[in-house]
Protein backbone atom coordinates (compact mmCIF):
# COMPACT_ATOMS: atom_id res chain seq x y z
CA UNK A 1 0.00 0.00 0.00
CA UNK A 2 1.88 3.21 -1.33
CA UNK A 3 -1.05 5.67 -0.26
CA UNK A 4 -4.53 5.55 1.84
CA UNK A 5 -7.19 7.85 2.63
CA UNK A 6 -10.29 7.45 4.34
CA UNK A 7 -13.91 8.72 3.24
CA UNK A 8 -16.56 9.21 6.73
CA UNK A 9 -20.05 8.85 6.21
CA UNK A 10 -22.83 10.24 7.47
CA UNK A 11 -24.11 6.19 8.96
CA UNK A 12 -20.50 6.49 11.13
CA UNK A 13 -18.88 3.74 8.44
CA UNK A 14 -15.30 4.93 7.24
CA UNK A 15 -14.24 4.03 4.02
CA UNK A 16 -10.59 3.20 3.44
CA UNK A 17 -9.32 4.15 0.26
CA UNK A 18 -5.96 2.87 -1.11
CA UNK A 19 -3.34 2.63 -3.90
CA UNK A 20 -1.36 -0.26 -3.98
CA UNK A 21 1.41 -1.69 -5.90
CA UNK A 22 3.08 -5.31 -6.06
CA UNK A 23 6.21 -5.99 -7.88
CA UNK A 24 6.87 -8.64 -10.04
CA UNK A 25 10.38 -9.29 -12.07
CA UNK A 26 11.61 -6.53 -13.82
CA UNK A 27 8.84 -4.89 -15.49
CA UNK A 28 6.42 -2.06 -13.71
CA UNK A 29 4.61 -3.13 -10.78
CA UNK A 30 0.76 -3.94 -11.14
CA UNK A 31 -0.80 -1.06 -9.63
CA UNK A 32 -4.37 -1.12 -8.44
CA UNK A 33 -7.16 0.72 -6.07
CA UNK A 34 -8.75 -1.00 -3.20
CA UNK A 35 -11.10 -0.40 -0.77
CA UNK A 36 -12.27 -1.76 2.31
CA UNK A 37 -15.22 -0.65 5.13
CA UNK A 38 -14.15 -0.30 8.84
CA UNK A 39 -18.39 -0.25 10.24
CA UNK A 40 -18.05 0.49 13.53
CA UNK A 41 -15.38 2.85 15.45
CA UNK A 42 -12.65 0.37 17.31
CA UNK A 43 -13.81 -2.64 15.26
CA UNK A 44 -12.04 -4.38 12.39
CA UNK A 45 -11.77 -3.29 9.19
CA UNK A 46 -13.88 -5.17 6.77
CA UNK A 47 -12.12 -7.25 3.60
CA UNK A 48 -9.90 -5.30 1.42
CA UNK A 49 -11.74 -5.08 -2.44
CA UNK A 50 -9.71 -4.58 -5.62
CA UNK A 51 -11.19 -1.54 -7.70
CA UNK A 52 -9.24 -2.18 -10.48
CA UNK A 53 -7.72 0.44 -12.60
CA UNK A 54 -8.92 2.68 -14.97
CA UNK A 55 -5.76 2.09 -17.41
CA UNK A 56 -5.15 -1.19 -18.86
CA UNK A 57 -1.36 0.08 -20.29
CA UNK A 58 1.07 -1.39 -17.50
CA UNK A 59 3.18 1.81 -18.08
CA UNK A 60 0.03 4.12 -17.57
CA UNK A 61 -1.87 1.95 -14.81
CA UNK A 62 1.70 2.03 -12.73
CA UNK A 63 1.66 6.01 -12.56
CA UNK A 64 -2.11 6.22 -11.22
CA UNK A 65 -1.84 8.71 -8.59
CA UNK A 66 -3.41 8.81 -4.72
CA UNK A 67 -6.93 8.05 -4.33
CA UNK A 68 -9.19 10.62 -2.51
CA UNK A 69 -12.48 10.16 -1.88
CA UNK A 70 -16.36 11.44 -0.09
CA UNK A 71 -19.79 9.71 0.52
CA UNK A 72 -22.59 11.25 -0.37
CA UNK A 73 -25.99 11.36 2.32
CA UNK A 74 -27.25 7.92 0.62
CA UNK A 75 -24.26 6.05 1.63
CA UNK A 76 -22.69 5.85 -2.02
CA UNK A 77 -18.71 6.14 -2.36
CA UNK A 78 -17.39 8.51 -4.29
CA UNK A 79 -13.60 7.07 -5.77
CA UNK A 80 -11.26 9.98 -7.38
CA UNK A 81 -7.59 9.22 -9.08
CA UNK A 82 -5.48 11.14 -11.12
CA UNK A 83 -4.00 9.60 -14.12
CA UNK A 84 -0.16 9.27 -14.86
CA UNK A 85 -0.99 11.74 -17.81
CA UNK A 86 -2.91 14.40 -15.68
CA UNK A 87 -6.49 13.05 -16.04
CA UNK A 88 -8.60 12.64 -13.34
CA UNK A 89 -10.68 9.31 -13.39
CA UNK A 90 -14.23 8.56 -10.89
CA UNK A 91 -15.68 5.46 -9.88
CA UNK A 92 -18.57 5.08 -6.85
CA UNK A 93 -20.48 2.36 -6.08
CA UNK A 94 -24.44 2.46 -6.99
CA UNK A 95 -27.29 0.70 -5.57
CA UNK A 96 -27.11 -2.19 -3.80
CA UNK A 97 -23.13 -1.39 -3.08
CA UNK A 98 -22.52 -2.46 -6.63
CA UNK A 99 -19.81 0.07 -8.01
CA UNK A 100 -20.24 1.48 -11.45
CA UNK A 101 -17.80 1.43 -14.53
CA UNK A 102 -15.04 4.35 -14.69
CA UNK A 103 -15.76 7.59 -15.70
CA UNK A 104 -13.38 9.87 -17.03
CA UNK A 105 -13.63 13.79 -15.59
CA UNK A 106 -12.06 14.99 -19.24
CA UNK A 107 -9.21 17.19 -18.08
CA UNK A 108 -5.76 17.01 -18.65
CA UNK A 109 -2.67 19.06 -17.34
CA UNK A 110 -3.35 18.19 -13.54
CA UNK A 111 -0.51 17.86 -10.89
CA UNK A 112 -0.40 15.94 -8.03
CA UNK A 113 -3.04 16.82 -5.53
CA UNK A 114 -6.63 16.46 -5.10
CA UNK A 115 -9.24 17.41 -2.28
CA UNK A 116 -12.75 16.64 -2.16
CA UNK A 117 -15.65 17.99 0.39
CA UNK A 118 -19.33 17.38 0.85
CA UNK A 119 -22.08 20.24 1.73
CA UNK A 120 -24.65 20.13 3.82
CA UNK A 121 -27.10 19.33 0.73
CA UNK A 122 -25.28 16.53 -0.10
CA UNK A 123 -23.14 17.57 -2.88
CA UNK A 124 -20.04 16.65 -3.59
CA UNK A 125 -17.14 19.53 -5.11
CA UNK A 126 -13.84 18.31 -6.55
CA UNK A 127 -11.01 20.49 -6.61
CA UNK A 128 -7.67 19.12 -8.62
CA UNK A 129 -4.66 21.09 -8.88
CA UNK A 130 -3.25 22.36 -11.84
CA UNK A 131 0.68 23.93 -13.20
CA UNK A 132 -1.01 27.90 -12.70
CA UNK A 133 -4.74 27.21 -11.42
CA UNK A 134 -6.71 24.97 -9.55
CA UNK A 135 -9.93 23.37 -11.20
CA UNK A 136 -13.21 22.61 -9.97
CA UNK A 137 -16.27 20.29 -10.19
CA UNK A 138 -19.89 20.53 -8.74
CA UNK A 139 -22.51 17.57 -8.41
CA UNK A 140 -25.81 19.48 -9.34
CA UNK A 141 -27.33 17.57 -6.65
CA UNK A 142 -26.92 14.87 -4.10
CA UNK A 143 -25.26 11.71 -6.09
CA UNK A 144 -25.94 13.43 -9.45
CA UNK A 145 -23.74 14.20 -12.22
CA UNK A 146 -20.48 16.14 -11.72
CA UNK A 147 -19.76 20.33 -13.68
CA UNK A 148 -16.95 21.97 -14.59
CA UNK A 149 -17.10 24.99 -12.07
CA UNK A 150 -15.40 28.05 -12.52
CA UNK A 151 -11.44 27.63 -11.80
CA UNK A 152 -9.54 29.01 -9.07
CA UNK A 153 -6.57 30.95 -10.69
CA UNK A 154 -3.34 30.46 -8.13
CA UNK A 155 -0.84 28.22 -8.25
CA UNK A 156 -0.31 25.65 -5.61
CA UNK A 157 2.49 23.56 -3.88
CA UNK A 158 1.97 19.84 -5.01
CA UNK A 159 -0.37 17.76 -2.62
CA UNK A 160 -0.89 20.86 -0.13
CA UNK A 161 -4.93 21.74 -0.78
CA UNK A 162 -7.46 20.81 1.45
CA UNK A 163 -11.07 21.41 1.11
CA UNK A 164 -13.79 22.28 4.03
CA UNK A 165 -17.18 23.33 3.94
CA UNK A 166 -17.56 26.74 6.40
CA UNK A 167 -21.18 27.63 5.12
CA UNK A 168 -24.09 25.67 3.53
CA UNK A 169 -22.91 24.67 0.50
CA UNK A 170 -20.15 27.02 0.50
CA UNK A 171 -16.22 25.42 0.58
CA UNK A 172 -12.86 27.00 1.81
CA UNK A 173 -9.47 25.66 0.42
CA UNK A 174 -6.46 25.52 2.17
CA UNK A 175 -2.79 25.54 0.18
CA UNK A 176 0.40 26.45 0.56
CA UNK A 177 1.79 28.73 -1.95
CA UNK A 178 5.29 28.57 -3.71
CA UNK A 179 6.08 32.03 -4.62
CA UNK A 180 6.04 32.74 -0.59
CA UNK A 181 5.99 29.55 1.27
CA UNK A 182 2.85 30.68 3.00
CA UNK A 183 -0.84 28.63 3.94
CA UNK A 184 -3.46 30.68 1.81
CA UNK A 185 -7.28 30.57 1.99
CA UNK A 186 -9.80 30.94 -0.18
CA UNK A 187 -13.80 30.62 -1.02
CA UNK A 188 -14.74 31.18 -4.88
CA UNK A 189 -16.06 34.43 -5.58
CA UNK A 190 -14.02 35.45 -2.52
CA UNK A 191 -10.07 36.98 -2.17
CA UNK A 192 -7.55 34.75 -1.46
CA UNK A 193 -6.23 35.37 2.22
CA UNK A 194 -2.29 34.54 2.41
CA UNK A 195 -2.28 33.45 6.59
CA UNK A 196 1.44 32.81 7.16
CA UNK A 197 3.28 29.87 8.92
CA UNK A 198 6.24 28.20 6.80
CA UNK A 199 4.78 24.32 6.10
CA UNK A 200 6.86 21.76 4.59
CA UNK A 201 5.07 19.41 2.15
CA UNK A 202 2.24 17.66 2.07
CA UNK A 203 -1.73 18.93 3.06
CA UNK A 204 -2.73 21.47 6.03
CA UNK A 205 -4.91 19.87 8.15
CA UNK A 206 -8.39 21.79 8.44
CA UNK A 207 -11.32 21.21 10.59
CA UNK A 208 -14.32 22.85 12.29
CA UNK A 209 -15.44 22.99 15.98
CA UNK A 210 -17.21 25.29 18.65
CA UNK A 211 -14.30 26.87 20.66
CA UNK A 212 -15.77 28.85 23.62
CA UNK A 213 -19.09 29.15 22.07
CA UNK A 214 -17.94 30.34 18.79
CA UNK A 215 -18.06 28.31 15.37
CA UNK A 216 -13.88 28.51 14.47
CA UNK A 217 -11.71 26.84 11.67
CA UNK A 218 -8.58 24.96 12.95
CA UNK A 219 -5.45 24.25 11.05
CA UNK A 220 -2.51 22.76 11.35
CA UNK A 221 0.74 22.11 9.35
CA UNK A 222 4.62 20.70 9.75
CA UNK A 223 6.72 23.47 9.58
CA UNK A 224 9.86 23.13 7.44
CA UNK A 225 12.22 22.37 10.56
CA UNK A 226 9.34 19.46 11.81
CA UNK A 227 7.36 20.98 14.18
CA UNK A 228 3.39 21.03 14.27
CA UNK A 229 1.82 24.40 14.39
CA UNK A 230 -1.44 24.62 15.21
CA UNK A 231 -3.93 28.03 14.63
CA UNK A 232 -7.69 29.16 14.87
CA UNK A 233 -10.19 31.88 13.41
CA UNK A 234 -13.31 32.89 12.89
CA UNK A 235 -14.82 30.59 10.35
CA UNK A 236 -15.19 32.06 7.05
CA UNK A 237 -13.00 35.30 8.89
CA UNK A 238 -9.42 34.39 8.22
CA UNK A 239 -8.90 38.21 7.35
CA UNK A 240 -9.04 38.70 10.59
CA UNK A 241 -5.47 37.32 11.07
CA UNK A 242 -4.47 33.60 12.05
CA UNK A 243 -1.71 33.27 14.76
CA UNK A 244 0.32 29.85 14.66
CA UNK A 245 1.35 28.29 17.72
CA UNK A 246 3.63 25.36 18.62
CA UNK A 247 1.71 22.17 19.99
CA UNK A 248 5.59 20.87 21.23
CA UNK A 249 4.64 17.39 18.92
CA UNK A 250 7.46 16.89 15.85
CA UNK A 251 6.64 15.31 13.18
CA UNK A 252 7.29 13.18 10.19
CA UNK A 253 4.92 14.21 7.63
CA UNK A 254 2.01 16.31 7.57
CA UNK A 255 -0.57 16.08 10.75
CA UNK A 256 -4.36 14.83 11.00
CA UNK A 257 -7.42 16.86 12.42
CA UNK A 258 -10.60 15.49 13.50
CA UNK A 259 -13.27 16.00 16.11
CA UNK A 260 -14.20 12.99 18.68
CA UNK A 261 -17.23 12.24 20.28
CA UNK A 262 -17.30 14.86 22.57
CA UNK A 263 -16.81 17.51 19.71
CA UNK A 264 -12.75 18.30 21.13
CA UNK A 265 -10.36 18.72 18.41
CA UNK A 266 -8.48 15.85 17.86
CA UNK A 267 -4.63 16.31 16.32
CA UNK A 268 -2.90 13.02 15.35
CA UNK A 269 0.38 13.04 13.93
CA UNK A 270 3.36 10.55 12.74
CA UNK A 271 6.67 11.31 14.93
CA UNK A 272 9.98 11.32 14.03
CA UNK A 273 10.20 7.74 15.49
CA UNK A 274 7.12 6.36 13.43
CA UNK A 275 4.76 6.01 16.18
CA UNK A 276 1.15 7.61 16.55
CA UNK A 277 0.83 10.47 18.78
CA UNK A 278 -3.04 12.25 19.45
CA UNK A 279 -3.29 15.40 21.64
CA UNK A 280 -7.17 16.66 22.28
CA UNK A 281 -7.79 19.62 23.14
CA UNK A 282 -8.31 20.12 27.11
CA UNK A 283 -11.48 21.48 29.10
CA UNK A 284 -9.45 24.98 29.45
CA UNK A 285 -10.87 28.09 27.70
CA UNK A 286 -9.56 28.91 23.85
CA UNK A 287 -7.83 26.08 21.88
CA UNK A 288 -5.53 24.79 24.77
CA UNK A 289 -4.46 21.20 24.21
CA UNK A 290 -3.35 18.40 26.34
CA UNK A 291 -0.15 16.74 26.26
CA UNK A 292 -0.10 14.30 23.45
CA UNK A 293 -0.50 10.00 24.10
CA UNK A 294 1.63 7.44 21.95
CA UNK A 295 -0.05 4.67 20.71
Amino acid sequence: MTDLSVALGADGYAHLLGRRSVRKGDGPPTVDIVHATQYQTGMAVGEWRSLGNPRKNSDQAAGIGAPVGAVSPSGSTHLFVRTAAGGVMLRRDGKEGKWESWHNMNVRDTQPGMAVSTGASGRIELVAQGEDRAMRWCQTGADRAFERAEDIPVAMNPSSVVALETGADRHTYYWTDPATGGVMAHRPGDWVVPLGGTPAEGPVAAVRAMIDGYDCTVLAHRDLDGQVMIAACGTENESGGVWWSPTGERAASAPALALDGRGRVVLGVIDEDGALRVARQNDEPGLAMAPAERF
